[in-house]
């Protein structure tokens, strides 16, 4: 892991707690180190801290545009995907049961929140600097992509506000059908243009199913 990070650490504890899910914990009581929670508080904090210091310090732009970029960068969908590009997930503790759940939503989250675990425990092991360089070479080199195509809007509003500008009119939804139980129901809804169905999307509610639809539509339509 510190080959992939380009990180020796002065104490390698720290990232082996960071790489540590409660779950394990919970297979492994007599492990020697505890599981990365604190540590993904800290790095939370420290992550956000570095980003807003960098927005603030290189952009011009009112608060506004500065959090909606902030959001972009430190969301969950984010933080997971530099895991996985960092090989983060390769290295992960977890219990039987969550090793064998790959691709859910649920570990989208524990690898979000065990790379703020490791920003925690670079600050920690090496100081601010080098998070500011780590975070600097993984994150902030997306933010001019993310600006340029307004990646920084929701996918709902992103194609609203591109059939206002071509068409002149707002896309609407509608839920299409509903299947499963009510405790696990999915909702699938399409998103219309005029009368016109451009798109569908499934989700767990229809707000998800919604934006899976708006994420559809505007890459069907190139936008």
């Amino acid at each position: 892991m510190e080959e992939m990070i380009k990180i020796k650490f002065n104490n390698q504890d720290y990232l082996v707690t960071a790489l540590t899910h409660r779950s394990y914990i919970n297979e492994h009581p007599d492990f020697a180190l505890g599981h990365n929670e604190r540590l993904e508080f800290l790095g939370d904090a420290v992550l956000e801290l570095v980003v807003t210091e960098y927005l603030y310090t290189t952009y011009e732009n009112p608060e506004g545009d500065l959090t909606n970029w902030r959001a972009s960068l430190v969301n969950a969908v984010m933080l997971s995907k530099l895991a996985q590009e960092i090989g983060l997930e390769e290295y992960l503790l977890l219990s039987r049961g969550e090793a064998k759940d790959k691709g859910s939503k649920a570990r989208q989250y524990i690898l979000a929140n065990a790379f703020e675990a490791l920003i925690g425990a670079i600050y920690l092991d090496q100081g601010i600097d080098r998070v500011r360089e780590f975070v600097a070479t993984h994150l902030l080199v997306r933010l001019p992509h993310i600006i340029e195509y307004k990646l920084y809007l929701d996918p709902k509003s992103r194609f609203q506000e591109a059939v206002q500008d071509k068409l002149g009119i707002t896309p609407t939804y509608k839920v299409l059908s509903e299947f499963g139980p009510d405790h696990a129901k999915v909702f699938k809804v399409g998103v219309f243009i005029g009368d016109e169905m451009v798109a569908e999307g499934e989700g767990t509610s229809k707000q998800e199913a919604q934006v899976k639809a708006a994420e559809n539509a505007l890459e069907i339509k190139g936008w």
